[in-house]
């Protein structure tokens, strides 16, 4: 029986050669797509406090989606996972790209300086990262797990939304009982409610 992790690194390997045989023309129409779909859907339009995330690459960027979403009168939440402590703390943001700096790792992240904290219980709906997804709610991130473990402690009301292009979305994740699964994926092409 082949192993969960090499099966997911295989799952990602041709969900990442899927992605990068699309134009750039392709990619941004789908993203638009993506977009313009999360914007029209209605426990989206409906939520007040959005959790939302900075893209790491293998994601649907979310920078446009953040803006516009402050634009729509939505607080914007983001998350700052910290690696030695295991915690998370979400910030407000509210000037959009201005509330942002590089992170340690080189990748976009809230500034701590200009962003105040936001307790978990406020979030109405999470729009969840991943590389890959299937029908039924599972996922795979980037392998840190650090969604995997901040999923569980959402409140049961939130929603837990994923945004992916459709090449992400494939017939089956495996998963095992540490891994949460998200409730609805929107697509370029559909939207999806687990089964």
């Amino acid at each position: 029986m082949e192993d969960a992790g090499e099966k997911k690194k295989e799952i990602v390997s041709e969900v990442e050669a899927a992605l990068n045989g699309l134009s750039a023309e392709e990619k941004a129409r789908k993203q638009k797509t993506i977009e313009e779909r999360l914007f029209g859907f209605a426990n989206f339009m409906e939520a007040k406090v959005v959790l939302l995330y900075l893209g790491k690459g293998g994601e649907v960027e979310t920078l446009d989606i953040i803006e516009r979403s402050l634009e729509n009168g939505k607080m914007v939440v983001l998350p700052v996972f910290n690696r030695e402590s295991s915690k998370t703390i979400l910030y407000k943001v509210e000037k959009g790209r201005h509330d942002l700096i590089n992170g340690p790792d080189g990748w976009l992240m809230p500034d701590p300086s200009r962003c105040k904290t936001v307790p978990i219980n406020l979030i109405d709906i999470a729009i969840v990262p991943g590389q890959a997804f299937d029908e039924k709610g599972g996922r795979i991130g980037v392998g840190d797990k650090f969604y995997d473990k901040f999923v569980q402690k959402l409140p049961i009301t939130t929603r837990k939304v994923a945004i992916a292009f459709e090449e992400q979305v494939i017939s089956q994740v495996p998963t095992d009982s540490r891994n949460k699964h998200i409730d609805i994926i929107v697509t370029d092409n559909r939207t999806i409610y687990k089964i």
